[in-house]
């Protein structure tokens, strides 16, 4: 999807009363921090947020794109899988509930709305 059907699309999910959009991973590339600032900054009644992971660098590019919206909130995730935690993120799960823990303090810093998603698997 281009920058602008991104932009399109949300001012259409705005008309239509959705309370959040998620524009994005800003983190990501250069394109998605660009439109998930450009949704930021022209969406007026919804709650715009950006995808991070739970880490500073993410959660900071989400502040820095999300800056000069009017609402704007950050959605972090961290794997809670065994099978993740031990071959994708090379921790044990003491350290990712210390990093998810540290991420959601950051973000609470920047913005009343946020939301932590553990990503994990059902057992």
């Amino acid at each position: 999807m281009s920058a602008s059907e991104k932009l399109t699309l949300a001012k259409q999910l705005e008309r239509l009363g959705v309370n959040t959009i998620e524009a994005g991973f800003a983190a990501s590339s250069p394109g998605d921090f660009n439109s998930v600032r450009d949704i930021g900054q022209q969406i007026q009644n919804s709650t715009v947020v950006s995808l991070c992971r739970a880490s500073k660098n993410d959660i900071d590019a989400a502040v820095d794109a999300l800056s000069d919206a009017k609402n704007w909130g950050i959605h972090t995730f961290i794997s809670t899988s065994d099978l993740h935690m031990k071959h994708k993120l090379q921790m044990e799960p003491k350290e990712v509930k210390s990093m998810a823990v540290a991420a959601v303090e950051r973000a609470k810093k920047t913005t009343e709305m946020w939301n932590s998603v553990l990503k994990t698997q059902p057992q």
